[in-house]
């Protein structure tokens, strides 16, 4: 499958509240929604080879009384490739700040899942005044070994098939792929299966999660973890394969006064797989914080 234009995928992937906002040289495509007046605006940061789309299910359940901001990270979605090919997470959290200016957000919550949950806690090491609260998902951060990685980073990561991987996308493989992190493969629906390869066709981002990849190792800020000192909620999938769930436990112990609340049959994407009940575990957070 060639890369698709920006342009060609729009009409499907882009539909209203979609915008794109210039940062960086990136088109950003972003999502607001929600009253404006909220004082703590809450964002959602998506993974690696996701999109803001993967929310859908918080965002109708928050959006009446929160305001609510999600957007592609650069290398995915519809906001495609950085300019300079920089995917350090230095860079991923100068980019949400620059989201955050742009908005005139002063303080958000911040919510991440794997990558965009990395990108999440590293904001808040690096510019603890613009974040309120924070809430890992599955988050990536600590070195880790996974039980099983899905064949679609597995070929980004080995030369020579990561350049076949640019000319060529079985549809098959981001099925497969889907599928591996899911606590219940069943519950993969060819729709789901459309929006992730569509997205991954995006001219540029089979080559940005190749740079990505290279680019992002886990452990490198470990040691900045202790230094969080914020409400935190750790959510995860007893079923991750991919970032195992004794990270989680990694987490709560080094974020001191943190929450842990584990779904036994989900897995990777817990906010993808079960919205319902992955985002009442956040409002009941955000309740008893409203209450502390």
């Amino acid at each position: 499958m060639p890369d698709r234009s920006v342009e060609q995928l729009k009409p499907k992937w882009a539909q209203p509240p979609s915008q794109f906002i210039e940062i960086a040289g990136l088109q950003i495509h972003l999502r607001d929604e929600g009253p404006r007046e909220d004082p703590t605006p809450i964002v959602l940061l998506h993974g690696t080879s996701s999109s803001l789309h993967t929310w859908d299910g918080w965002v109708n359940a928050l959006k009446d009384e929160r305001q609510v901001i999600r957007f592609d990270l650069p290398g995915f979605g519809l906001t495609g490739p950085t300019v300079d090919s920089n995917y350090s997470i230095e860079n991923y959290c100068r980019i949400v700040v620059e989201v955050l200016d742009m908005l005139k957000v002063d303080r958000a919550i911040l919510v991440g899942n794997s990558l965009g949950g990395y990108v999440s806690w590293a904001t808040a090491v690096f510019y603890p005044d613009r974040v309120a609260k924070l809430v890992l998902i599955d988050s990536s951060g600590y070195p880790f070994e996974a039980k099983s990685i899905p064949i679609g980073f597995s070929i980004a990561s080995t030369p020579i098939l990561n350049k076949l991987m640019q000319q060529v996308l079985p549809r098959g493989m981001v099925e497969s792929s889907v599928k591996n992190v899911y606590g219940n493969p069943e519950s993969v629906t060819p729709e789901l299966v459309s929006r992730y390869f569509d997205l991954t066709t995006r001219t540029g981002n089979r080559q940005a999660l190749v740079e990505r990849l290279q680019q992002i190792r886990p452990g490198q800020l470990v040691p900045r973890i202790s230094e969080l000192n914020l409400s935190t909620l750790i959510i995860w999938g007893q079923q991750d394969r991919l970032i195992p769930p004794d990270i989680a436990d990694r987490f709560h112990r080094d974020i001191i006064g943190s929450q842990l609340v584990r779904f036994n049959e989900l897995g990777h994407v817990p906010q993808e797989e079960d919205p319902h009940r992955t985002v009442n575990a956040f409002k009941a957070f955000l309740t008893q914080q409203t209450q502390d």
